[in-house]
């Protein structure tokens, strides 16, 4: 009873398992040779499916028969109702159980998916194959022979080989019978352990050889089918001599066990065999029996003298595992013995495990299509792994060999699964080749493997691409219309219609191509010009045949390749080049440039000069042309010569172009000024003038030409005040402000014209003296003060720098009418003056002792100043200071800059303020023009200023003041102090110097702003100097 319990909780424990699998099995019989569409049983309902409507299912219930490629299924099972039906191959059972003899062994087996995955479990449904009478028994011969001697007793018994029957059952052997036995002979049925019956003959009379040796019958062998079948056999009996005693085996019955790899020739079994007989009687003859397999027959043999029973080729024991061998031994009498030998194969680990594969979802070409959507635990395939060899050697695990996103899950002993384990994608992986390994538990383990191919399946989400995103292309021009260019070819990473490629031309394709559109050969439907378009780039598009349809682009550049068919062409008919005259031998002329229609060596166009090769030489390939001569425009103007320009094509070609240098002169002229005339002239400004007026005017010429003699004028100096303003074109000065009293006097405006030239501007310097005044009474005093204000330096400004006089006839006026009151006045100033110059006059020389000359306006002037200098010279001259003016450097690169050092020496002597007669103070001053002797004249002593000197700067090459003839040249200034020494008797004379250099301006000169910068130092002096300064 507790045996009975476990058994039955086991056998529940295994249906739990088997259920929590998801996997069933199911058990029908079925009769063999059934017809077509016969009803066998119903899934859904003998499983007792049920399904949960909280449940929703991806698809419809499904029953899908899983079985191996290439089988040929004996039942089909309906998908929708799960009904199964036979099928048109015909149920054999004899054939699918062969050598099975047992009625209830004979099992035919499927496997049914039921699917969706919601609901998904496998069932294994066997099918007991019921056996019919549809194979009647046969004997093994038609004619059987059997030898009985004659002195048989009667009753004695012959085997007689039996029937075969392939049917099992009642549908088996059941009855022997004799026809015509003719009473000599009967039959008998011996049935044996294993239920086999073996017909024997049995002797009912006495034989005589003598009377009848041969004795022929028929024997019937008949099966319990109903109705049953039957088959008859000759059975022909020969009546031989007498042999008394026949072979006696020592053991009937031998078992024996040998490995199925045991060599050929290895011994199986010996047999012995013992005869009472003696001589020919007594020899035995062993032999197989005819009822033993063909299968054994070839796969042993036996000695007939010796019994030994050997291996005649390999065995299998896969193949048939029990071999039976009757062996007879024989003593030539009618009556042979019969011994049993059971070969039993035993097994080695020698075949290796087999893998069965059944798919459940069918595969095309031996691939599964499986979609990248298709959901968690998707089942695929059901893997049966068999081993054929026994025990541990039969015994097969499973397993993948790599990381797959698949798993094996098993459901029956050596059957699995094949499903999904994770999500799929497409797009990273398109294909698995699933190894999947077979291994049994011998030693050494024995492996099999096989591939199982799937293919994921893709939505429509790839557009086609193109192997090539930017095709180029190149062909000759004058092409033949119709030309195949390229084949265009895309690649989609969808299968099936989503990978169905048309080839379409974009909208930006010229009609001169044509793409097809299954096969995307590109082709030039017309000829193609280089020389019209050399290059076309186009689109064409690749489209899928999905639903919804994607598309890609690519461009197709297309280059056509040149022909000489164009000769070299010059920009211009004729060239005209201008050089400047002081152009260099070898320098750059200009540029011929050269074009060819054609492209590659059909355009390397080579130049060269046809005449005047003596002047000019041109680069081959750049077509500089460059001077083999030096220019001198006065002599000859302009040349003119041909050049011709050859291409490099096979069949060359040529053209030439006239080419003319004109030669262009170069600002080397200095612009000269021709008003004024001299530097030593002067205008009158009456002080009536109105702001605007014109006092003056300047005018210069220029020997250049075009732009080198373009002239702009400009007041570089002593117009400090801004009184007045000059016209940059015509070089008219005119009146800017209003004349007041303080303006009144003379002024030295530093006037500088200069040329538009190209490279560099040149430029000139001149004075121009104004007198603001009524008028002018006294010319030649006026005259005299010009030139001694051509002694001061250019930085200084006359009326700022010093006291000019104001000799206006009012002022003279007024100083008559209070001649009397001014008398007394200019006796007690004489004296404060000769009171102050007493001691500070040696101080100031020692400070003086700075050397430094002035240069005179010309050479004469030079040498009769230093013998005055010379005689005159004196340790009373006061401190010569200096003045350094500069130029700020305005960054508008337009200006014009001129940076320069002027040194202005500032010498005071006390002799010259002695010398001057105060009442020679000419009586035309008006009363209220300004007393400019004041300016020399004081009781009250006066600091002196020290003005410090600045570093020389080096002096630029041009000239700044035009040199003029004698009454028209000017000295700028000097290089370094000056020494002085004053003979001059007038009162409004500052000095006579004699200087050596000019004026140097190191840089331009902006003649629109313009800081002076005074550096000075202070050292008390007891003389009284104001310096204006501005």
């Amino acid at each position: 009873m507790d045996l009975l319990s476990g058994t039955y909780l086991l056998a529940v424990l295994l249906a739990c398992i088997i259920f929590q699998s998801g996997a069933q099995e199911k058990n029908y019989t079925v009769r063999e040779e059934l017809p077509e569409n016969v009803l066998i049983g119903n899934l859904l309902k003998d499983l007792n499916l049920t399904l949960d409507p909280d449940v929703p299912l991806s698809s419809p219930l499904q029953f899908k028969l899983v079985y191996k490629t290439g089988d040929v299924p004996l039942v089909r099972v309906e998908e929708n109702t799960g009904e199964i039906f036979t099928t048109a191959n015909r149920i054999d059972r004899e054939k699918l159980c062969s050598g099975i003899f047992s009625e209830n062994r004979c099992f035919y087996e499927v496997e049914v998916a039921v699917l969706p995955d919601e609901v998904f479990r496998l069932v294994k449904i066997r099918f007991l194959i019921e056996d019919i009478n549809d194979n009647a028994p046969l004997f093994p011969s038609t004619v059987i022979n059997i030898s009985i001697p004659e002195n048989t007793a009667i009753n004695s018994r012959y085997s007689v080989p039996s029937a075969i029957d392939p049917d099992i059952g009642v549908n088996g052997i059941q009855h022997y019978e004799l026809l015509k036995g003719q009473n000599v002979f009967g039959l008998d049925i011996i049935e044996t352990p294993e239920g086999d019956k073996w017909p024997q003959l049995i002797v009912q009379q006495i034989l005589d050889r003598e009377q009848k040796d041969t004795y022929v019958m028929k024997i019937k062998v008949e099966d319990g089918g109903s109705p049953p079948r039957s088959s008859t056999a000759i059975l022909q009996v020969t009546v031989t001599d007498v042999n008394d005693n026949r072979p006696v085996f020592k053991e009937n019955d031998i078992e024996v066990s040998i490995p199925e790899n045991a060599p050929v020739g290895t011994s199986v079994s010996q047999l012995h065999a013992t005869d009472a007989d003696l001589g020919s009687n007594a020899q035995i003859h062993f032999y197989f029996s005819n009822q033993i397999s063909s299968l054994a027959k070839k796969l042993f043999v036996i000695d007939n003298a010796t019994g030994l029973i050997t291996i005649r080729e390999p065995l299998d024991r896969e193949e048939s595992p029990v071999h039976k061998l009757t062996v007879l031994a024989s003593d030539g009498s009618s009556t042979p013995s019969r011994a049993t030998v059971t070969v039993n194969v035993t097994d080695i680990n020698d075949n290796v495990p087999s893998i069965d594969t059944r798919y459940i979802i069918n595969p095309v070409n031996g691939t599964v299509l499986l979609s990248e959507k298709a959901p968690l635990n998707t089942k695929i395939a059901l893997i049966t792994v068999m081993d054929k060899d026994a025990d541990l050697n039969g015994k097969v695990t499973c397993f993948t060999d790599h990381d797959v996103p698949f798993r094996l899950k098993p459901v029956f002993d050596n059957q699995f699964l094949l499903e999904t384990a994770t999500f799929l994608d497409y797009e990273s992986t398109r294909e698995y080749a699933i190894k999947i390994v077979a291994s049994d538990s011998g030693k050494p383990p024995l492996n099999q493997s096989a591939m199982l191919l799937i293919k994921i399946k893709d939505e429509n989400d790839n557009a086609p691409v193109f192997t090539q995103p930017i095709i180029g292309l190149s062909i000759p021009e004058n092409n033949a219309p119709g030309t195949q260019l390229t084949k265009i070819s895309a690649t989609d990473a969808d299968s099936g219609r989503n990978a169905e490629i048309s080839y379409i031309l974009g909208s930006d394709a010229p009609p001169i191509f044509n793409l097809d559109r299954r096969t995307g050969i590109l082709t030039a439907v017309r000829k193609l010009d280089r020389e019209k378009q050399d290059k076309y780039s186009f689109t064409v598009l690749a489209k899928d045949n999905g639903m919804p349809p994607l598309q890609t682009n690519a461009t197709v550049t297309v280059s056509v390749l040149d022909q000489n068919d164009n000769s070299p062409a010059f920009t211009h008919n004729e060239y005209n080049f201008y050089v400047p005259e002081n152009l260099p031998m070898y320098g750059t002329v200009g540029l011929i440039t050269v074009t060819d229609a054609d492209s590659g060596e059909n355009a390397a166009v080579t130049l060269s000069i046809l005449n005047g090769r003596d002047n000019f030489i041109i680069d081959p390939l750049t077509g500089v042309i460059r001077p083999n001569i030096t220019f001198d425009r006065e002599q000859q103007g302009s040349y003119t010569f041909q050049v011709k320009a050859v291409d490099g094509g096979r069949l060359q070609r040529s053209s030439t172009a006239k080419v003319t240098i004109n030669v262009v002169d170069v600002n080397d002229n200095r612009p000269v000024f021709v008003i004024p005339s001299s530097n030593y002239s002067y205008e009158l400004v009456p002080t009536s003038s109105s702001p605007g007026s014109v006092v003056t005017k300047v005018f210069a010429v220029d020997n250049d030409t075009g732009m080198n003699a373009e002239l702009r004028y400009s007041i570089i100096g002593g117009n400090s005040r801004g009184l007045f303003a000059i016209d940059q074109l015509t070089g008219n000065i005119t009146l800017k402000e209003k004349v007041i009293t303080s303006d009144h006097g003379l002024h030295r405006l530093v006037i500088k014209v200069n040329d538009l030239g190209q490279p560099e501007s040149l430029y000139t310097i001149a004075l121009v003296h104004l007198f603001v005044n009524e008028t002018v009474t006294n010319s030649s005093y006026i005259q005299e003060l010009v030139r001694r204000n051509m002694e001061t330096p250019v930085g200084q400004n006359i009326g700022d720098g010093e006291i000019t006089p104001q000799t206006n006839d009012y002022v003279k006026i007024i100083i008559a009418i209070i001649a009397g009151t001014m008398t007394v006045i200019l006796v007690i100033f004489v004296t404060a003056l000769v009171r102050c110059r007493q001691t500070p006059r040696h101080k100031v020389v020692q400070k003086n002792k700075q050397s430094g000359e002035w240069v005179s306006p010309n050479q004469e002037n030079r040498q009769i100043k230093k013998k005055k200098k010379k005689k005159k010279r004196s340790p009373k001259s006061l401190l010569l200071n200096f003045v350094t003016i500069e130029e700020s450097k305005p960054d508008d690169p337009g200006h014009e800059h001129i940076n320069g050092t002027l040194d202005i020496p500032v010498e005071l002597e006390e002799q010259t303020m002695g010398k001057y007669n105060w009442a020679t103070t000419p009586t035309t001053f008006k009363p209220d023009s300004p007393d400019l002797a004041k300016h020399y004249k004081s009781a009250s002593p006066q600091p002196t200023f020290q003005i410090k000197p600045e570093t020389p700067v080096p002096p630029k090459k041009h000239h700044v003041i035009q040199e003029l003839p004698l009454d028209n040249t000017f000295v700028v200034g000097c290089d370094s102090l000056s020494k002085c020494s004053s003979s001059s008797s007038d009162p409004y004379s500052v000095s006579e110097c004699s200087c050596q250099g000019g004026f140097k301006t190191p840089g331009p000169i902006h003649t629109r702003q313009v800081m002076e910068i005074l550096r000075f130092s202070l050292s008390p002096l007891p003389l009284s100097f104001p310096l204006i300064l501005l």
